[in-house]
Parts: structure tokens; C-alpha cells; sequence
């Protein structure tokens, strides 16, 4: 009876994400839903085939693991650097204005071990790059794509490429056919790079959240692919098919001059990226605190009641009403309970549990306004919190839902490094912007959707 009533929330969360395309169509009329329908499929036979056909999924747990060992390689380089951190250092803070328990080692964790894998594993990437090896696998990804639902070459290597590398190095797969890309295309590989993550990142995220999730961020951006196809061929279906190229040659193109400068540019890149999301994780975290110090202290200025405590007057405030509201899982008013009210429905659609619902909208909507290392860092928190309880049912579901870089901030990275790539494209990029957010975004709760069901 779970799994019905699971099966048709799911599958309503997935036909609301589909009319909420449809909705934003620039031509709904020139709709392949055939492709629509493939994508779909295929989506869910991959992860029918990865979660639950133990031949597959052995296989694919084996990948994650490999992954997993590989975060112990790039623990090695950092303990060298930065020495061990003492076991009884595990102390805990309170943050006012969540309620979270927040540990003090994550900040540690963040500093000294999971931003040196970023670096480790964009090095591991070039490597991988620079000997052939992730070519070979993009392009068989991208065949398969192309057959079942009848994409353009550039489009297939594109969502290929970007479940394996960034949304700013998937590109340079495609970099013969940008400047000739159609605006369809365009969409398709901007949505594509919404929806999915790098390995570096998918280090950062099993780093966060615990090794025994690698597979589910392995799974996630591997069927979030097909999902972007089909978000962004109903957002902006191809209406100049004699305009795009059915090659799936891949570039000879290879990072550096030999092995080592391959390493170098990884590891340089490597450390750009790791920069970027320490700088990212300190400004945003603070802005947020000070936005959430600023609502707190004006709802406690909002009394709604005079209670008598002991014989004293007690003012009830609106940080005590929501607190009342939702059993103390907010201390009060502030920006995650806004974005918990706010995404809560779509969380509902996903198939997250009823009382976890405000909570993991928050997370969706920190995820989509902020970024998605923001959204993992709180889900890690609310794990921990022995006061919360999310349901495992719940953070699986969350887990897939904010595997992807559609955020706000993305679309820039997009537009910036594209645009260096084909600069007659940049009219059409910044165009696109949005719509490639809001594509990868519904993707992604797609995934979530299936997810939910599967998991």
C-alpha cells in the first residue's frame, strides 16, 4: 500500500514538473514528445537497472567505492599538510536562529579535507582526460542517448560529458559545434550542466554527507542527464533540425602537452574550484546568518500575546509562535523557514515525508537560491540533530533532489565560460540564462520524484 501511494505521488510530482515546462514552452506545438517519453523511460530504466538489479548496482557500488578509496589517497596529501585533527575535538554550537547543532569539526573537515579532494580529483580528472579514458565512456553515454531519443551529436556529447566533468569543462567536448549551435542545443547543454555535478564535487558531497551515499550522487547525476534533455526540449524544443550535426567525433584535443602538465592544469584548476566554493561557503553562510539575525530580532519585536508565567507578564512573540508551529524544528522567523514555506509543496510532490516537508524545502530552496554545497552542509546538520529526526525516506529523496548546480550563481559560470569558447553564442547565453536554471532545477526534482519511489 506504501509503495502505491508512493508510486502515484511520485508520478504526480513528475507530471507537475513536466506542465510547469510545458507552461514555460517557447513553441509548444514543435514538441517532440516522443523524445519527452524516451527521456523519461530511459531515466527510469537506468534507475530501475542501477538501484535494484544487484548485478548493476554491485557494479556501480563498486565505482562509488572506487571513489570512496580515492577520498582516503587525497586524505593522505592533506594529513601531510595540515597533520590529523585531535578525536575530542568534535564540539557542538547552537545557532540561534535554526536550532542546529552545528559541529565544529565540519568547519575543520570543510578547511583540511574536503577542499583538498577538490583539488585532488580535478588532477585525477585531467589524468583521466589526457589519457583517453573519460572520452571513451562519454562517448558511449552519448550513443546511447542519441539512438533512444534522437538527439543532435553535439547535444548527446554535451549531456554525456556533463555527468562526468563541470558545466564548464563539459563545453570543451563540443567545442567544434558551439559557434554553430543551434538555440535548442544551446538550452540542451545549458540545462545539462544545471542538472548534473563534476567528480570533484561529487567528492565534496560523499565528503559531507557520509560515504554510504556515493552511490545515490553517482546514481543521481548519471539518470539527472536524460531528465535535462527533456526539461529543456519542452522549454525550447529544436524547430532548425537541418541546422544541427549528427557527429559524435569527440575532439583529439588533450589537456596539457604531456602527463605532467595535464596533472599541473588539473591540480591548478583544482585549486581555482576548491578557492571558489571556500570563498562561496564563507560569504554566503555569513550573509545568511546576518539576514537571519536581522528577522529574528524584528519577529521577537512582534508580540501576538501577553501569557502570565509564575506572576510574571510574558510577551509570546512570533519566533515563539513558529517555534510552537513546528515543535521547536525552527527556533523562529527567519530565511529558512521562509524557504521551507515556500518549497514545501514541491517537497511534498518529491514524495518527502509530511513533517519533513518545511524543512527539506528549505534545502531545496537554499539549494536553488545560494548552491547546492550550502544545501548539503545543512542537510548534514539536520542529520546530526538528534531534535530533527529526518526520516531516512526524506534525506534520500533530498539527497538526489540538490545533486546538480542549478542555482543562481551558475548561470554566470555558464555564461562566462561558454561564451570564451564560441562569443557569437554570449547574445544567447544570457537569453537562456534562466530558463537553463529553471530546466536543470526541475530536473532535478525529477530525480527526486523517482527517487522517492525507488529508493
Amino acid at each position: 500500500m506504501d509503495f502505491i501511494i508512493d508510486l502515484l505521488r511520485g508520478g504526480l510530482g513528475i507530471i507537475v514538473m513536466i506542465g510547469v515546462c510545458y507552461l514555460l514552452s517557447n513553441d509548444r506545438s514543435a514538441i517532440n514528445w516522443r523524445l519527452v517519453i524516451g527521456g523519461l523511460a530511459l531515466q527510469i530504466v537506468l534507475a530501475l537497472l542501477i538501484l535494484k538489479v544487484p548485478m548493476i548496482y554491485a557494479f556501480f557500488n563498486f565505482i562509488a567505492d572506487t571513489f570512496v578509496a580515492l577520498l582516503g589517497y587525497a586524505e593522505s596529501g592533506a594529513t601531510f599538510l595540515f597533520g590529523a585533527w585531535p578525536d575530542d575535538a568534535y564540539i557542538q554550537s547552537t545557532n540561534f536562529e535554526t536550532g542546529l547543532q552545528i559541529p565544529y569539526k565540519l568547519g575543520y573537515m570543510f578547511a583540511f579535507k574536503v577542499l583538498p579532494t577538490i583539488i585532488f580529483f580535478s588532477a585525477f580528472s585531467a589524468i583521466l582526460y589526457y589519457l583517453g579514458i573519460l572520452q571513451i565512456i562519454i562517448y558511449a553515454f552519448a550513443k546511447v542517448m542519441s539512438k533512444i531519443m534522437e538527439l543532435s551529436g553535439a547535444e548527446s556529447l554535451a549531456a554525456a560529458a556533463n555527468v562526468f566533468i563541470g558545466q564548464t569543462e563539459a563545453p570543451l567536448v563540443v567545442k567544434p559545434f558551439l559557434e554553430n549551435m543551434t538555440r535548442s542545443e544551446i538550452m540542451c547543454l545549458m540545462t545539462g550542466g544545471m542538472a548534473t555535478i563534476a567528480g570533484g564535487v561529487f567528492a565534496l558531497f560523499v565528503s559531507i554527507i557520509g560515504d554510504e551515499y556515493a552511490i545515490h550522487f553517482l546514481t543521481a547525476s548519471i539518470i539527472s542527464a536524460p531528465a535535462a534533455i527533456v526539461a529543456a526540449k519542452i522549454m525550447y524544443p529544436e524547430t532548425e533540425p537541418d541546422k544541427t550535426n549528427d557527429s559524435l567525433e569527440i575532439p583529439k584535443d588533450k589537456i596539457g602537452n604531456n602527463l605532467l602538465d595535464a596533472i599541473a592544469i588539473g591540480t591548478t584548476d583544482g585549486v581555482k574550484l576548491a578557492v571558489n566554493v571556500g570563498a562561496m561557503l564563507l560569504v554566503f553562510i555569513s550573509l545568511v546568518a546576518l539576514v537571519n539575525g536581522a528577522l529574528y530580532f524584528f519577529a521577537d519585536l512582534v508580540v501576538l500575546d501577553n501569557l502570565i508565567v509564575d506572576g510574571e507578564t510574558v510577551k509570546f512573540t512570533l519566533n515563539d509562535k513558529i517555534s510552537q508551529l513546528t515543535n521547536g524544528r525552527f527556533a523562529g522567523f527567519n530565511l529558512e523557514y521562509i524557504l521551507g514555506l515556500l518549497f514545501a509543496p514541491i517537497a511534498w510532490l518529491l514524495g518527502v515525508e509530511y513533517a519533513d516537508i518545511t524543512l527539506v524545502g528549505q534545502l531545496l530552496g537554499k539549494k536553488t537560491v545560494i548552491n547546492e554545497v550550502i544545501g548539503y552542509v545543512d542537510l548534514q546538520a539536520l542529520m546530526n540533530n538528534p531534535d530533527v529526526n529526518l526520516s531516512p525516506k526524506s534525506i534520500i529523496i533530498a539527497t538526489y533532489a540538490l545533486c546538480g548546480f542549478s542555482n543562481f550563481s551558475s548561470i554566470g559560470i555558464q555564461i562566462g565560460g561558454i561564451s570564451s569558447l564560441a562569443p557569437n553564442q554570449r547574445p544567447t547565453l544570457t537569453e537562456l540564462g534562466v530558463k537553463a536554471l529553471i530546466g536543470g532545477t526541475i530536473a532535478c526534482f525529477i530525480t527526486g520524484a523517482i527517487a522517492g519511489v525507488l529508493v
